[in-house]
Order: structure tokens, then C-alpha cells, then sequence
């Protein structure tokens, strides 16, 4: 482990943390910002309007499906989603902040989506079936203009919602994609205004340390730094209880992967007036999938997973945890392998 991260983190040693010392605090009008631009986007409907006040013309949105530029292509992604759901409700849950007004604002913002498949679109016919699952995403923005986007959706429990096999539907997805942007990964990658990797603030470094070593194999962590009572929502929609939960589906993603490369690329964590410190980091975890786990026998083939996480602290640890990857952007990576 890297000395250097020790020395600024919480120990990890015992399941209480260590209060860490106050840090300043971001622009508190930024969540709001945020929450209200999803608002007008995918509740009143005002794209038109909100696309060219809120967002930059160079946009650049990546999610695990692919990478696109121009307010077009966020434009693109909601024209699909309300045709499939015209009756869609964003409702955001968190947003946490880093930066400031002169270098630009980092949000991490939570959003849970419900509505019904009422519409054609990328997950086929209509069924009128009800969703609800959770969208992670990281935005970044100056003078309130969003240049930068990362996401993550949970397609696993959409998927599960209206009883598609995942692996099905991703070979669909995967026969109308362009291979020159779908699904994301590195190599297609554009670097955009943002180049920081969140702030200093103890509870995000704590939560990157404890991620980092779980997925080192170090997965006793889990027992020593959760609450014993924590509540853990997963992909494929999936609220479950305790300690031993997140070490099945920690140990289940490493196991996928065993010889993958886990990477914290952004983490942020922040300390709200009657509220428990938070944090949310941004991660990615890319090599062969050459071991049994989340995702069936191994493929031997090359996979990028984009991952998000969110935590809430307690007196005992983790209380809460939100943690998302899109499975079908990873089913479509084994898929292309296989031919």
C-alpha cells in the first residue's frame, strides 16, 4: 500500500474512524444546480432551452455505453430514454461537491429514475412494466455551464425489470453500435476541461483506501470497517444487509476479474451540516476476464468496467453503500470477444 495515501486517510484499523479536521466547503448552490437541470430535463421537458443555458457546445458524455460529444449527443441519450419512459421522474438523491467558482465545480450526483416502459427504444418493444433504478453520475461545470460528464446507469435492473437476458441484449446493442465509441474505454477516451481527481477531504480518501484494498484481496477489511447493520444498493437493483453482502459482491466483481487492474480516478469526500460524512469515488477496473463470478464462465476477453461508488459513515463504519457498473456495457465486451 502506498505510504503516502496512509498518511492522510482515517486509519482502517478499527471499525470507528477518526473525526477528520474541517475542510472547506464547495459553492452550496452547485447541488442545487444540478438538481434542478435534471429537473427541467427530464420532468418539465425543457430541453431546448436547458441544453443551451446549462451545457457547453464541446460537451463531452461518456457513459459505460460509450462516449459522445456536443450537446447532441446528451440530447440523443434523453430523447431515448423519455421515448422509452415518457413518464419518467428523476428524483436526485445526493449531490457531492468539490472545487470552487474560479476552478469550476465536480459534482457526484445520485439520481433514482422511475416511470414505465410505455415506448419503444434501446430495450425493445414496449411492455407498459414499471421501472425504478438509479442512474451515478459526475458532472463538471463552470459559471454553471457543464462541460464534462461522466455516467453511470444501472441496466442490470432494467434489464431484470422487463425480463431481458443481459447477455442477449447486449449482443443487440453491441449490432447497432458504432465500434469507434461503444462501449467506452480508454482508448476512445477525449480529455476535457476537467483534469483534477476530487479533494482532499479524509472520508473520500478513507473510502478510496477501503475500496482499494478490498478489491487487493484484502476483502477481511469489509467485516473490520462496515456496520454491522449497513444497508448496500447494488446493480441490478439489488437493497441488501451487512457486512458478509458486500463481501459476496465485492469478492464476486474481483473474482470476474482476478488479474484486472483496479484504479480510484476521482474521489471526493464532504462533511454537510446535519448530515454523516460522505464520499464517492469514481474507479475503473480493466483487464481480462479470465475468472468465474458476476459475469458467468471466463471469455478470456479484454474488459473496461466504469464504476461508481457512494458511502455514508457512521460511528461503526460504513452504513451505507451505492455502488454501480453497467452490465451491459461489460456483456457487450464479452460479446464482442466472442464474435
Amino acid at each position: 500500500m502506498n505510504e503516502a495515501v496512509k498518511q492522510t486517510v482515517p486509519p482502517l484499523g478499527t471499525r470507528a474512524m477518526a473525526q477528520p479536521k474541517p475542510v472547506p466547503q464547495p459553492d452550496g448552490e452547485y447541488p442545487a444546480f444540478l438538481t434542478r437541470t435534471a429537473q427541467v430535463l427530464r420532468r418539465e421537458r425543457s430541453l431546448g432551452g436547458a441544453l443551451k443555458s446549462d451545457f457547453h457546445a464541446q460537451v463531452i458524455r461518456r457513459d459505460a455505453l460509450g462516449i459522445g460529444f456536443g450537446r447532441a449527443a446528451v440530447l440523443a441519450d434523453l430523447h431515448g430514454q423519455m421515448n422509452a419512459c415518457p413518464d419518467q421522474q428523476a428524483l436526485s438523491e445526493d449531490v457531492l461537491c468539490s472545487g470552487n467558482d474560479l476552478l469550476g465545480m465536480l459534482g457526484a450526483q445520485r439520481l433514482l429514475l422511475r416511470g414505465h416502459h410505455r415506448g419503444p427504444g434501446p430495450f425493445g418493444a414496449p411492455t407498459g412494466r414499471p421501472l425504478i433504478y438509479r442512474e451515478m453520475s459526475e458532472t463538471y461545470a463552470k459559471g454553471n455551464r457543464i462541460s464534462d460528464i461522466w455516467v453511470v446507469r444501472d441496466t442490470g435492473a432494467i434489464c431484470a425489470q422487463l425480463g431481458l437476458e443481459p447477455e442477449t441484449q447486449a449482443r443487440r446493442l453491441l449490432a447497432a453500435a458504432d465500434p469507434e465509441t461503444a462501449p467506452f474505454r480508454p482508448e476512445i477516451d477525449a480529455q476535457g476541461p476537467y483534469t483534477g481527481e476530487g479533494n482532499e477531504n479524509q472520508w473520500g480518501k478513507a473510502f478510496a483506501e477501503l475500496v482499494m484494498r478490498v478489491m487487493d484481496d484484502e476483502m477481511q477489511t469489509i467485516a473490520a470497517q462496515y456496520d454491522d447493520a449497513c444497508q448496500l444498493d447494488y446493480p441490478e437493483g439489488r437493497c441488501l444487509h451487512g457486512p458478509d453482502e458486500a463481501l459476496n459482491f465485492w469478492m464476486g466483481l474481483r473474482a470476474a476479474f482476478p488479474s484486472a487492474r483496479f484504479t480510484v480516478q476521482h474521489c471526493i469526500g464532504v462533511e454537510d451540516p446535519l448530515m454523516s460524512p460522505r464520499a464517492a469515488i469514481r474507479w475503473s477496473l480493466e483487464g481480462t476476464h479470465d475468472g468465474w463470478g458476476l459475469f458467468g464462465a471466463p471469455s478470456g476477453a479484454f474488459v473496461h468496467v466504469m464504476g461508481m461508488s457512494h458511502a455514508e459513515f457512521g460511528p461503526l463504519g460504513v452504513r451505507r453503500e451505492w455502488t454501480l457498473y453497467d452490465a451491459l456495457a461489460i456483456w457487450m465486451q464479452i460479446a464482442r470477444h466472442r464474435g
